[in-house]
């Protein structure tokens, strides 16, 4: 038993080596993406903080940062009308009005939400996502939630449970907590709506299925990634190198296919 264990950490610190050695490959959409080596840039609703956007969209004003709240800071959440707004608290404590929320901590603010008073007495980390405006959404009260007091869910797959934050049952949007235990493969699959993920603990190895050939990369706490639809991702390559816990999005219902390998699809659509 202690040879095996042995084993299994040297093998797992030639992987953390090889992983480390050259930069990630390059693939024609964001992922791989380790957002502490983003520049930072300002929010327009959020004036006087710096933040690393992760994706955007100027047009509809979609946007989807990481946010680190300095001491003191006080706001609102009413920069952005007409559009809602996602908040998931990755370290510190952030009120909202009155209610507050430490790490693990969201909240879901619909459109026509009134505008909510913000403040991090001592500084907080934040996940900052402004949606495009959706007819469709039926979500139309705010959701603020302790992840921690939910349960994690077992999934159809080994070794992954998941925690649902939000789903909305117009559109199909949903936001969720999927963990992934030590050692756990993902199967090759893609889903017909566009996901975005960030790794908010852990280290986990993974592969982008392009043009027929698999990409893999290491994500480090802090890794991010925004798939368009239809993109494959996954194969037995892609696991847990410590358990590892994201944050995942999706704008609008995903329909998930699997796939039996890594094949060349047509260009993924945005």
């Amino acid at each position: 038993m202690i040879n095996n264990t042995r084993y299994a950490l040297i093998a797992l610190v030639a992987i953390l080596l090889a992983a480390c050695a050259g930069g990630p490959p390059k693939i024609p959409y964001p992922a791989f993406i380790q957002v502490d080596e983003l520049e930072d840039i300002f929010m327009a609703s959020l004036p006087g903080v710096r933040a690393k956007q992760l994706s955007g969209d100027p047009q509809t004003r979609r946007t989807s940062n990481r946010i680190d709240l300095p001491r003191d800071f006080k706001g609102t959440s009413g920069g952005v009308p007409g559009r809602s707004m996602e908040i998931y608290v990755i370290t510190g404590e952030l009120l909202i009005a009155d209610i507050s929320l430490e790490s693990g901590g969201y909240a879901f603010l619909p459109a026509g939400s009134l505008g909510f008073n913000l403040s991090a007495s001592e500084g907080a980390r934040i996940l900052y996502f402004v949606n495009d405006t959706d007819p469709d959404s039926i979500i139309r009260s705010p959701i603020i939630i302790n992840s921690n007091l939910l349960d994690w869910e077992e999934t159809s797959k080994v070794g992954v449970s998941s925690k649902e934050l939000r789903n909305d049952p117009g559109n199909g949007a949903k936001t969720w907590l999927v963990r992934v235990a030590t050692g756990a493969s993902q199967p090759w699959e893609s889903s017909s709506a566009l996901r975005e993920g960030y790794l908010v603990t852990g280290n986990q190895q993974y592969a982008e299925c392009i043009d027929g050939k698999a990409q893999l990369w290491q994500y480090m706490p802090g890794g991010y990634f925004y798939r368009p639809a239809n993109t494959i991702s996954g194969g037995p390559e892609s696991l847990a190198l410590t358990e590892a816990i994201w944050l995942m999005r999706e704008t609008s219902k995903g329909d998930v296919t699997s796939w039996p390998s890594c094949v060349a699809q047509p260009p993924p659509t945005s």
